[in-house]
């Protein structure tokens, strides 16, 4: 089986997203990590273990990142409004994402398990945790042109990888071949 999680491409995909994430058993932490999530392009790996202080005093906090041990800057900048609505009643020291088993944070398999309940009511076999981070970066470089720094952002080797990450490389290829034919 070839599993192959994708970005959401438009606005109707995450809005669909987002309909379903307003039905599990915590809606506002539910909607409030996909919303951060498809907007600065972390790794689930990451955003689940933020702690509230980690984002609440600075619109530019930087963190280091599970995977690569490298240091990085999260633009919070235009999420401001929503941030402080999410933590207005956390403590610096409670997770940004608690989850309700020994008051640890959301793990991301649970994220995972959640994503194929959404995937499954939306007909879909290509969502994961990684849609988020794909989806931030499907939408950046279809409104910026700027693969040069999507590249670092994800912190990627070459403009190859982030391209096909992205899914960028099939949409291109495929509108390429739209409308080609020969002998007909």
């Amino acid at each position: 089986m070839s599993y192959n999680v994708q970005p959401l491409r438009t606005q109707t995909e995450i809005d669909d997203f987002m309909f379903w994430l307003r039905r599990t058993s915590q809606p506002e932490r539910d909607t409030f990590l996909f919303l951060f999530g498809i907007n600065n392009g972390l790794r689930m790996s990451d955003i689940v273990k933020l702690k509230v202080k980690d984002i609440k005093y600075e619109k530019r906090p930087i963190i280091v990142e599970r995977k690569t041990g490298k240091r990085k800057v999260l633009y919070l900048d235009n999420l401001q409004e929503h941030i402080a609505e999410y933590i207005q009643d956390k403590n610096d020291e409670d997770w940004l994402f608690s989850s309700r088993q020994q008051g640890g944070h959301l793990k991301v398999n649970s994220v995972y398990k959640q994503y194929q309940t959404i995937a499954k009511n939306l007909d879909r076999k290509d969502i994961g945790t990684h849609t988020l981070r794909k989806t931030f970066g499907y939408h950046y470089y279809r409104k910026t042109r700027d693969i040069a720094t999507l590249m670092e952002i994800f912190n990627h080797s070459s403009e190859r990888v982030t391209k096909r990450y992205i899914g960028i490389t099939t949409d291109e290829i495929g509108n390429t071949l739209a409308d080609f034919k020969l002998g007909f």
